[in-house]
């Protein structure tokens, strides 16, 4: 049990911190409704949970070797950029009410984006690896029961975060008007290009 909730809060924690699917989130929730959110928390936490796993299995070294993390780095780049300027050119389509039905994700597709996008970094597992290490250091995964314990806490408490964050936008959406939503979908998609833009550029580097 003790391992369940050291995995939770790591999890949780760490979706607290703002990225570029954090922003996701909250720019489709506010388009979409709370089943979007939810469907996006699930595909970050999903993949959360299974970068957990590779880290407890070791798997990081594999991203040492340069062309594999190239790639990937790569791949999610251009997905953040992707996703940035979709929510961009979204922001600045005049509208008189709501999207039209063929701009509104459906939750499917919202959870495959998330997925896609999360997993697409890098970084992701190899933060979680260096997590792994010190939760391992500290008792909370030394044995097999023990790390599939932190690895579901992980999910869980990740998966969390995000249920309260749908929640919450949910909750002001009805005071938030067209003018302040487009206002969000600027400052999202800027943000997300700015991630993307980020990862492109560190992964150049590492060339």
């Amino acid at each position: 049990m003790h391992s369940a909730v050291v995995g939770f809060g790591l999890g949780f924690l760490v979706a607290v911190q703002l990225g570029p699917m954090s922003l996701f989130l909250i720019r489709s929730t506010l388009r979409g409704g709370w089943r979007l959110g939810l469907a996006i928390g699930a595909g970050i936490a999903l993949i959360d949970g299974l970068y957990a796993t590779a880290g407890a299995a070791g798997a990081a070294p594999l991203l040492a070797i340069g062309p594999t993390r190239v790639v990937i780095g790569l791949i999610g780049a251009g997905v953040l950029l992707w996703l940035g300027a979709r929510t961009l050119y979204s922001a600045f389509r005049v509208r008189t009410g709501g999207e039209l039905e063929s701009e509104v994700a459906t939750p499917r597709r919202a959870f495959l984006t998330s997925m896609a996008g999360t997993a697409s970094n890098p970084a992701t597992v190899l933060s979680w690896a260096a997590i792994f290490a010190a939760a391992t250091a500290a008792g909370a995964a030394r044995s097999a029961g023990g790390a599939a314990l932190l690895v579901a806490g992980v999910a869980l408490g990740s998966f969390t975060w995000y249920v309260v964050l749908s929640t919450g936008i949910v909750g002001v959406r009805g005071a938030i008007g067209e003018r302040t939503t487009r206002i969000i979908d600027v400052a999202a998609g800027l943000g997300l290009l700015a991630f993307g833009g980020a990862l492109a550029w560190s992964t150049a580097q590492e060339r």
